[in-house]
């Protein structure tokens, strides 16, 4: 026996199937609405960014960069050079380690654009042509690497380091070497190919 609703009223039933109904066509418009407006492409402020050129593995380039863009950020995101590595993103764990007119530079602390005129050369730099670098044949020949992330910079920070007369002994090598981490824990194979490549010097 149905309940008969006073006049006015509006049934459990027919409310429900109104909101549901409502509901609907609220969500279609929350899905389509963003997809019709066009959000415009952020402009370059002046104010807050400029011009730098590098030399970088021996080809120039003139870049537009943002004022706080790191060196580092610049490698890997406008030109695609990702052989060097983002690990700790604050100067702790070397895996950015690039030359920078021939001196050892964490990427990640380093702004680009106080670099104009600068040499820079990373991991990517290294090799000649299809011959590689003799620091990267010695890490292949002792297997100086596990995981192989802070590899790229534990090369460039072990090329530096011979380049800089400090190979006299693995004491030596490990203390300047010592800004660079490996997680992985391949130290010993990692002095030792320094050593081998610094006597093929």
């Amino acid at each position: 026996m149905s309940e008969e609703l006073p006049k006015g009223s509006v049934s459990r039933r027919t409310l429900l199937a109104s909101t549901a109904s409502l509901t609907g066509v609220a969500a279609t418009n929350t899905l389509v609405a963003p997809a019709a407006v066009a959000s415009p492409a952020p402009a370059v402020d002046a104010a807050t960014s400029g011009q730098v050129s590098l030399r970088i593995n021996g080809d120039q380039h003139t870049l537009t960069v943002d004022n706080r863009t790191s060196l580092l950020d610049l490698l890997r995101e406008q030109l695609g050079l990702t052989g060097t590595k983002k690990g700790c993103d604050a100067g702790a764990c070397g895996a950015c380690t690039v030359l920078v007119d021939g001196r050892r530079v964490n990427g990640c602390l380093t702004l680009a654009r106080r670099l104009d005129g600068a040499e820079v050369t990373t991991v990517e730099g290294l090799a000649d042509g299809d011959e590689l670098h003799p620091l990267q044949q010695a890490f292949i020949d002792h297997d100086a690497f596990q995981c192989g992330f802070c590899t790229p910079g534990q090369i460039v920070s072990g090329t530096a380091c011979i380049a800089e007369g400090h190979t006299g002994s693995a004491a030596e090598i490990r203390e300047w070497m010592s800004g660079n981490i490996c997680r992985c824990g391949a130290y010993t194979k990692i002095v030792t190919a320094v050593h081998q490549a610094a006597g093929r010097r």
